[in-house]
C-alpha cells in the first residue's frame, strides 16, 4: 500500500465533529439485518445446530428484502418524495468530453438537477481518500479532459419524480451523441500501479533457517519504465538488492539445467469477469439541510469505510455535514461491494438532491458498464523437477494483471496471486512477481478468488503436464510434493496448524471416479461417437483474511438470563450472522435472545488509530503501542472469508472471557453454597472441568445449572455482566494483558476490553461504567505481531480438491461436466448446511469462469454499455452437473480446531480440474480460459 495521510489522521484534520452512524433498517419496515422479529424460538438451537438460518422465516415469507427495495417513504423520518438519479458515461478515452447534449429531451424532460465535475470542485467535494490513488483522481470526466477509463460518468441526472426520471433514461439509453466528444486528447489513464516480488531459497532442507526470504528479509519493491517493471540491482547490500542476488541464482540454475532435470515453461491467461451478484449496486441519501445530517441507505460490504469516507469527501466543502447516518441491510456482492466507488456517487446524488432524498441505482446495463470487474492475469511460469525424485528444485512466475483505470485493490489482487502462485507444493527456490498495471478498462477490484483463483489454477494445470513430462501418475507427483506440516510457504513463513493435503490427496486417488477413469473413458466414448470423456483433478489451499482483521463483539446479560450479541458482522449470504450466534451459544449454552449486526457506533470503545496495518514502521508502532487506547485497525469489512475465523475470534474470545469472568466463579458460588462448602467441598472441581450440555453447565459431577440461575448469581455477586472486546490479527492474534476489578490481572488473544458490572457491584466499580454504561479497561501491555508480520503473505489456509468428470463434443467443441466430487477441509464446521451451500455456489462461480464467462476489456467490452445477460453467459443448473456433484470435509482433528474461512477456495479447484479432463478427454492443452467451443474445435481441427 502507498503510504501518505492516514483516513482517520484526514478524518481529524479536517472532518472533526462529524457524527457517524451505521444502523439497521428500522423495524418498521420489517427488513432489519438479521430476521427479528420474529426472534429464533427457544428450540432454535437443537443439540448445538440451529435449525435454520436466522434470516430463513424472511426469505420463505418474502420478509428478506435487499437496499435495492427501500425507497424514502419506507424509512421512518424520512421524506415520502423520492427523487431519482443516473448517470451519464464516456464511451470513448481518446477525445476530451466536451459537455453533455441533452437536446433530445424535451423541457419537461430536462433534469431538476445536473451535476457535472466543474460542481464538485467548486463546492470542495473531494475524492473519498482511504489511499492516495485508490478512487482516483476525479469522479466525473472534467470538461476538456479525457476519460481515465470507459464507462467513467461525465455528469448526474437528477430528477424530483419517478415518471419523468424513467422517460428520460429510456431516451438517453444507447444514444451516442449524448456525450460531447471534442479533439483527440492525452491519456490521463494513471500509470502502473505497482510491483512487487518474493523470493525464497531455503538453508538446504525444508526445516533449516532460509538463506533469503520475505518474511526474513523483505518484499521486494520496484518502479516501472513503461509498464516494465524496473527491479533494484542485485548486490550484498541491503535486503532488496540480496533479493535479487537470490532470484539471479534461480535463473542461472534454470538456464544451466542439465538433463537431470525437466524445466518446463509455459504462458497462461484468464478473462475480466463479472461478479453478476444479484442485487446491482444501489443507494438512495438524503442529506437533511437544515440539520446537516446525511442520512444513507446503501448496499456495501464495508458500512465503516463508506460512512467514514465519505465523511472525507464533504470535510472541506460547502456543505455544513455535521453527522452521517448509514443504514445496511441484505446484500450480496462476492467482494464487489467492498471498496467500490459507486456508494460515493450515491453520497453526491443526496448532496445535491435539494433536500430530498435521491436514489442512484444501477440497471443491469449500467452494473456491466461500471461496477468493478475480476482481473485479467497474463502469467509466465517456469518449473524446474528433478527427473529421479520428481521433486519440485524450483518455480518461478512472472505475473501482470490488468486493474482498469483505477487502482482499487489492484495491487493487493496482484501480490496475493504471486504468494498463492505455489498452490500445495513446497519450493526450495522460488521467485515470484507481481506486476500491476493500468489501462482504460473498466477497474478491477476485490471479487471470490482475488488473483489466487488465476495463478493457482494455472499451477494445477502445470502440474498435470509436468507429470505426464516426467511420466508420474499426476497423484504420485502431487503427494511428492505436497506441503507437509512446519513447512515454509514462498514467503517463508509457516501455515497455521496442520496441513492435511496428504489426506485429501489419498481420498482423491481412491475415488470411483480417478480410480475408474480408464476404464470408462473407453466403455463411454464406445457408446458415445463423437464424444470424449475425460476425469480431471485440480487441488489447491486459498488464504483467508487480509494480515490486518479487526473486529469487536459484545456479549451482555441481564439478570434473568436474557443474553444480547451485538457484532459488527453483517450478513453478505453466507449465513455469518447465524454462525456468530451460534458460536456464542456453543461455549455459554445459551443461544442469544437478542442480536445486533453491523453495528459500527461503540462508545465502550474509545480506540485511537491510524488505520495504516500494512505501512507503519516497526518503530512507529512500538511508540503507539504505549497508548492503551491505541489499535493498528477498528475495524474489517465482510471480505476475505473473514467471518467464521477472524470475527468469529471476537465473538469466541467474549464468551470465553464471560466464562472465565463470569460464568465459573458464579456456577462455583452455587455449588458452594450450604454447610461445609456445600456439594462442591467433596469434590475437587476444576476450571478445566467445566462444560456446556444439554441440561445445562456442570463440572465434575456438579448439578447443573441453567444459564439464567448463573446470570442471577453473578448479578447478585456483581460480577462482569457485559464483555465487549477488540480483536486484531497480523497472521497472527495480538494479546494483551489488563487489570480486571476484583480479578487480577488476566491475559487474553484481544487487545481491548470493555466491562459491564451486575447489579450487585459495589458503587465504586459501577463508577467505572462511563464509556455509553461500560467500563473501558485499559490494557496494562500489549503484544502486537511485528510488522515485520506483513511479508509473510498469509499464514492460514484452507484446501480444497476436486475431480472433474467431462465429456467434449468434437463436433461443436462444447464441454460438459457429468459429475464432480469435492473434498474441502475447513476445521470444525460451525454450521454444515452453511459450508454445503457455500461449495455448490463456489463450484458454480468456478464453472463459469472455466468454460463460459468472458468480458473483452476494451472498446467493445462493458465499458460502452451495452453489455447484459444477453451477451454474458453464466453457468445454469444443466452447466453444473446440479444433481450429480458430492463433496464430502474432513473432520476435524479435535473439538478444539478453529473454524477456517473457505468461501472463496471452494470456486477454485473445478477449474484446472475442468482444464486437465479436457485434457484427458481429446489430449489437448490449453492456456487461455474460458475453454469456450471455438477454443476446443480449433484444437481439434
Amino acid at each position: 500500500m502507498k503510504t501518505g495521510l492516514s483516513r482517520r489522521g484526514f478524518l481529524k484534520a479536517g472532518a472533526a465533529g462529524v457524527v457517524i452512524k451505521v444502523s439497521l433498517l428500522p423495524s418498521a419496515t420489517k427488513a432489519e439485518l438479521i430476521e427479528t422479529p420474529p426472534r429464533p424460538g427457544a428450540d432454535w438451537l437443537s443439540g448445538g445446530k440451529p435449525k435454520y438460518r436466522l434470516d430463513a422465516i424472511a426469505k420463505v415469507t418474502g420478509g428478506k428484502t435487499f437496499t435495492r427495495d427501500y425507497r424514502a417513504r419506507d424509512l421512518e423520518g424520512w421524506p415520502k418524495e423520492q427523487a431519482h438519479a443516473f448517470m451519464l458515461h464516456a464511451t470513448r478515452v481518446d477525445r476530451v468530453f466536451d459537455g453533455v447534449d441533452l437536446s433530445l429531451l424535451s423541457d419537461e424532460l430536462k433534469p431538476d438537477r445536473l451535476v457535472l465535475q466543474e460542481d464538485l470542485v467548486a463546492d470542495g467535494v473531494a475524492m473519498p481518500a482511504p489511499w492516495p490513488g485508490f478512487y482516483g483522481d476525479v469522479f466525473f470526466v472534467p470538461k476538456g479532459q479525457t476519460a481515465r477509463l470507459l464507462g467513467q460518468p461525465v455528469a448526474m441526472l437528477i430528477y424530483h419524480d419517478f415518471a419523468r426520471y424513467d422517460a428520460a433514461k429510456r431516451k438517453l439509453r444507447f444514444h451516442d451523441k449524448v456525450v460531447r466528444y471534442g479533439a483527440e486528447g492525452p491519456s490521463t489513464t494513471p500509470g502502473p500501479y505497482g510491483a512487487a516480488r518474493y523470493v525464497r531459497i531455503d538453508g538446504g532442507n525444508p526445516d533449516a533457517e532460509d538463506r533469503y526470504s520475505a518474511l526474513k528479509d523483505t518484499t521486494i519493491r520496484a518502479g516501472f519504465k513503461g509498464i516494465e517493471p524496473q527491479w533494484p540491482a542485485a548486490g550484498e547490500g541491503d535486503a532488496m538488492a540480496r533479493g535479487m542476488a537470490a532470484a539471479a541464482e534461480i535463473e542461472r540454475e534454470i538456464a544451466n539445467a542439465g538433463d537431470d532435470v525437466l524445466v518446463l515453461r509455459r504462458s497462461y491467461s484468464t478473462q475480466s469477469a463479472d461478479a453478476s451478484a444479484m442485487e446491482a449496486d444501489n443507494g438512495n441519501v438524503w442529506y437533511e439541510r437544515g440539520t446537516g445530517v446525511l442520512h444513507a441507505l446503501i448496499a456495501t460490504q464495508s458500512p465503516h469505510e463508506v460512512a467514514e469516507f465519505a465523511a472525507h469527501m464533504v470535510s472541506k466543502s460547502k456543505f455544513a455535514l455535521k453527522s452521517i447516518d448509514l443504514k445496511i441491510g441484505y446484500t450480496v456482492g462476492y467482494g464487489t461491494k467492498d471498496h467500490a466507488i459507486f456508494p460515493f456517487f450515491c453520497v453526491l446524488a443526496g448532496l445535491y438532491g435539494e433536500g430530498r432524498p435521491v436514489r442512484l441505482a444501477n440497471d443491469r446495463y449500467e452494473q456491466f458498464q461500471t461496477a468493478l470487474k475480476r482481473h485479467a492475469f497474463q502469467m509466465e511460469k517456469v518449473m524446474v523437477i528433478d527427473r529421479k525424485t520428481g521433486k519440485f528444485r524450483a518455480m518461478t512466475g512472472r505475473y501482470s494483471n490488468d486493474g482498469g483505470g483505477r487502482e482499487n485493490f489492484s495491487v493487493s489482487v496482484g501480490t496475493v496471486g504471486a504468494t498463492a502462485a505455489q498452490s500445495i507444493y513446497y519450493l526450495p527456490k522460488s521467485d515470484f512477481s507481481a506486476a500491476i498495471l493500468s489501462s482504460r478498462a473498466v477497474d478491477a477490484g476485490s471479487m471470490r478468488g482475488y488473483g489466487t483463483l488465476q495463478t493457482m489454477a494455472a499451477t494445477e494445470m502445470m502440474v498435470d503436464e509436468a507429470a505426464e513430462a516426467l511420466g508420474l501418475d499426476p497423484m504420485e507427483f502431487r503427494k511428492r510434493n505436497a506441503l507437509k506440516s512446519g513447512m515454509k510457504n514462498s514467503q517463508g513463513a509457516i501455515p497455521s496448524g496442520a496441513l492435511r493435503h496428504d489426506e485429501i490427496l489419498a481420498k482423491a486417488e481412491t475415488h470411483p471416479l480417478w480410480v475408474n477413469r480408464q476404464k470408462r473413458k473407453a466403455e463411454f466414448e464406445a457408446a458415445n461417437p463423437g464424444k470424449k470423456y475425460g476425469v480431471g483433478y485440480g487441488h489447491v489451499h486459498k488464504d483467508y483474511g487480509t494480515g490486518a482483521e479487526a473486529a469487536l463483539c459484545a456479549l451482555e446479560f441481564d439478570a434473568s438470563g436474557r443474553l444480547k450479541l451485538s457484532h459488527v458482522a453483517h450478513e453478505i449470504g453466507t449465513g455469518a450472522t447465524t454462525s456468530q450466534a451460534v458460536m456464542a451459544a456453543a461455549i455459554l449454552g445459551k443461544q442469544p435472545d437478542e442480536t445486533v449486526f453491523g453495528k459500527v457506533r461503540w462508545p465502550q470503545m474509545p480506540l485511537e488509530t491510524t488505520d495504516e496495518p500494512y505501512t507503519l514502521s516497526q518503530e512507529e508502532e512500538d511508540k503507539r503501542m504505549a497508548n492503551p487506547r491505541w489499535t493498528p485497525s477498528f475495524t474489517s469489512p465482510m471480505s476475505a472469508s473473514n467471518s467464521v475465523y477472524y470475527l468469529g475470534h471476537a465473538t469466541r474470545e467474549a464468551a470465553r472471557i464471560m466464562v472465565e469472568l463470569t460464568v465459573w466463579p458464579a456456577a462455583r458460588s452455587l455449588w458452594s453454597r450450604g454447610i461445609g462448602g456445600g456439594q462442591m467441598a467433596p469434590e475437587a472441581v476444576r476450571r478445566e472441568d467445566l462444560r456446556v450440555t444439554n441440561g445445562g453447565i456442570t463440572a465434575a459431577a456438579m448439578q447443573p445449572l441453567s444459564f439464567a440461575a448463573v446470570a442471577a448469581e453473578a448479578h447478585r455477586l456483581g460480577l462482569v455482566t457485559g464483555i465487549t472486546v477488540h480483536s486484531f490479527n497480523r497472521w497472527q492474534w495480538a494479546e494483551a494483558e489488563f487489570e480486571v476489578p476484583g480479578t487480577g490481572r488476566r491475559r487474553f488473544a484481544i487487545d481491548a476490553l470493555a466491562l459491564k458490572y451486575g447489579d450487585g457491584a459495589p458503587a465504586e466499580r459501577k463508577a467505572l461504567m462511563t464509556e455509553g454504561g461500560w467500563h473501558f479497561v485499559e490494557r496494562t501491555s500489549v503484544s502486537y505481531p511485528p510488522a515485520q508480520r506483513n511479508n509473510a503473505g498469509v499464514t492460514y489456509y484452507a484446501p480444497m480438491a476436486t475431480l472433474a468428470e467431462i465429456v467434449v463434443d468434437t463436433g461443436s467443441g462444447e464441454v460438459s461436466l457429468l459429475s464432480h466430487h469435492s473434498i474441502l477441509e475447513c476445521g470444525n464446521q460451525i454450521v454444515p448446511e452453511l459450508v454445503s451451500g457455500q461449495i455448490q455456489g463456489g463450484l458454480a462461480m468456478g464453472i463459469g469462469h472455466a468454460l463460459k464467462e468472458y468480458l473483452p476489456l476494451y472498446e467493445d467490452g462493458p465499458g460502452d454499455g451495452t453489455w447484459n445477460w444477453n451477451r454474458y453467459e453464466l453457468p445454469t443448473s444443466g452447466d453444473v452437473a446440479v444433481w450429480k456433484q458430492t463433496a464430502e470435509v474432513l473432520p476435524p482433528l479435535s473439538d478444539t480446531d478453529p473454524p477456517k474461512g473457505m468461501a472463496e477456495v471452494v470456486m477454485i479447484a473445478v477449474v484446472p480440474a475442468i482444464v486437465n479432463g479436457v485434457a484427458h478427454a481429446i489430449g489437448k492443452r490449453f492456456y487461455t480460459l474460458p475453454l469456450t467451443p471455438e477454443r476446443i474445435k480449433e484444437a481439434l481441427a
